[in-house]
């Protein structure tokens, strides 16, 4: 009865753990909930940019707006890529969505073919490998180096590619990871998609939560030579997850970008279009970079969390880790050798039942070993450190 796609189809960031957690919560016991990069649950509010213009405009959102999306918050998304460095797009390479999980279901269902591959990073965003498996896509994984603060490997991704090979996903800045990666990284990849004829999926939702002015390169402002969606939104660098607002662009040569842009328009005319009161806020969101920047500049409270955070982590005897430069998100490895747990998940699992605190186990981003876990750096500074008190005292009873 039940559809054989599902079969693979997963995610620990909503998994069994994650209800675990509710059923914890229903019997009266207090969780802290660190697997979702969630803003609004720990108290990050909505920009006041935000909240004016969608209250004041609330009739403007009630009729079905187009296929792609308004046409002013798409000449928004377009002047924000531009300034990136990204060359010929117009309104018309933009669709608008219901945040980055419908991008990826527009694009991946206008470009999957039974059976085509899709390189995709390990450790890896599992909405991605979810979306390839549904459309009946092969998820192929080329591998990212702790030792070099999780890059993409190159010879990898080389090593992956058939001639059932569709395309090549980054993420950058990454998720897991909180990696950013360089330019010289970027290219490599970007000359190896011109070679191949291969398209490149690059998912920049954080590029906005870059700490320490650390420089960030759009993949697609490399040239104009391959065939490259961006995808980004205002969810996590505004702080409104739930009003689900992401979209795509579309660059690269003309002919290949006008037969995409075609497919795309079937797929989305489906869902008729997206969130129409979030899209009023999109051009006044872009320009309120304030916002923004008052979370990640040395007085912010993203940037003091992560401080902390890692802070405590290096604490920590057991626990080895490369400090995120984006985002908020930490992606530790647990030393199993020395301490008694089978795996990342029985890790994750004790730490749920006898900490209440709940993470994800790297094998839910397809790591590939089985001794890493995801922390959201988003509760304040001092829930932040007593969480990792928590995990040492963990490591410290189950020590071999």
């Amino acid at each position: 009865m039940i559809s054989t796609k599902l079969k693979e189809v997963h995610s620990d960031i909503r998994g069994e753990l994650y209800h675990m957690a509710l059923e914890m919560e229903r019997n009266g016991e207090r969780v802290l909930k660190l697997n979702t990069g969630n803003p609004a649950k720990f108290g990050f509010k909505m920009p006041e940019s935000i909240k004016g213009i969608i209250t004041g405009n609330l009739d403007m959102s009630t009729p079905y707006c187009d296929i792609k999306g308004m046409t002013h918050s798409r000449e928004a998304i377009k002047e924000y890529h531009s300034l990136k460095g990204i060359e010929g797009i117009t309104t018309d390479d933009v669709f608008i969505t219901n945040g980055v999980s419908e991008a990826s279901h527009l694009i991946i269902s206008a470009l999957c073919s039974e059976g085509d591959e899709f390189l995709m990073p390990s450790p890896c965003y599992s909405l991605w490998v979810n979306m390839v498996r549904l459309a009946g896509g092969k998820a192929v994984f080329y591998d990212c180096d702790e030792k070099q603060e999780w890059m993409p490997e190159i010879e990898s991704i080389k090593n992956k590619i058939t001639n059932k090979t569709k395309a090549i996903l980054i993420i950058n800045p990454n998720n897991p990871t909180g990696t950013v990666y360089g330019n010289d990284v970027l290219q490599k990849i970007y000359a190896l998609a011109k070679e191949k004829n291969l398209i490149i999926l690059s998912d920049e939702i954080y590029d906005r939560l870059v700490y320490n002015n650390l420089p960030f390169t759009s993949t697609a402002s490399i040239g104009n030579d391959v065939l490259t969606v961006t995808f980004n939104g205002l969810s996590k660098s505004h702080s409104v997850c739930g009003l689900r607002s992401g979209w795509l662009v579309l660059s690269g040569p003309e002919d290949k970008k006008k037969e995409l842009r075609s497919a795309l328009v079937t797929v989305a005319s489906i869902r008729l279009c997206s969130n129409a009161l979030m899209q009023l806020a999109i051009p006044v969101a872009l320009k309120d970079s304030a916002y923004t920047d008052g979370m990640i500049n040395e007085n912010g409270r993203l940037y003091i969390q992560q401080k902390a955070l890692c802070a405590e982590l290096e604490k920590t005897e057991g626990i080895t880790f490369v400090r995120n430069k984006a985002s908020f998100y930490v992606f530790p490895k647990i030393d199993l050798v020395k301490y008694d747990f089978e795996s990342d998940r029985d890790f994750s699992n004790k730490l749920l039942c006898e900490k209440k605190i709940l993470v994800v186990p790297g094998s839910g981003f397809y790591a590939n070993d089985n001794s890493h876990f995801r922390i959201v750096g988003l509760p304040e500074e001092n829930d932040l450190r007593n969480a990792v008190k928590s995990m040492g005292e963990l490591l410290l009873k189950y020590r071999k």
